[in-house]
């Protein structure tokens, strides 16, 4: 399960960030997650759930997570389109030099204080 080792590098750059602005304690973590990153969010949050309460920093953090939709660029056409549902061949002229535009990435969107 890497969802655990996501959440303990989140919570370690979280506690960075905190610690760089005199935060003392942290309530919501918005992380924006791609949809073919990999990751599964109900098992991130159940992740999160777990390891915040062993955090002073983050006890009762909450997580959010805001899906980015998988996007595939064609260089053939130069047109994008909904990576999930076509695939790697392009529904407009059925070329696969195709590359992935957004949908793999994981970001700290937001960290919201007490």
């Amino acid at each position: 399960m890497h969802e655990l080792g996501i959440v303990f590098n989140v919570i370690k750059t979280v506690e960075r960030t905190a610690a760089e602005n005199n935060v003392k304690e942290v309530s919501l973590v918005t992380l924006e997650l791609g949809e073919v990153s990999g990751v599964v969010p109900r098992e991130l949050t159940s992740c999160w759930d777990w390891a915040v309460k062993k955090n002073e920093l983050m006890t009762q953090a909450q997580l959010a997570i805001e899906i980015i939709p998988a996007v595939t660029y064609c260089d053939a056409c130069e047109q994008t389109y909904p990576t999930v549902p076509q695939g790697k061949i392009c529904p407009h002229c059925g070329s696969d030099r195709t590359w992935l535009l957004q949908g793999n990435e994981m970001n700290i969107k937001e960290i919201s204080v007490l």
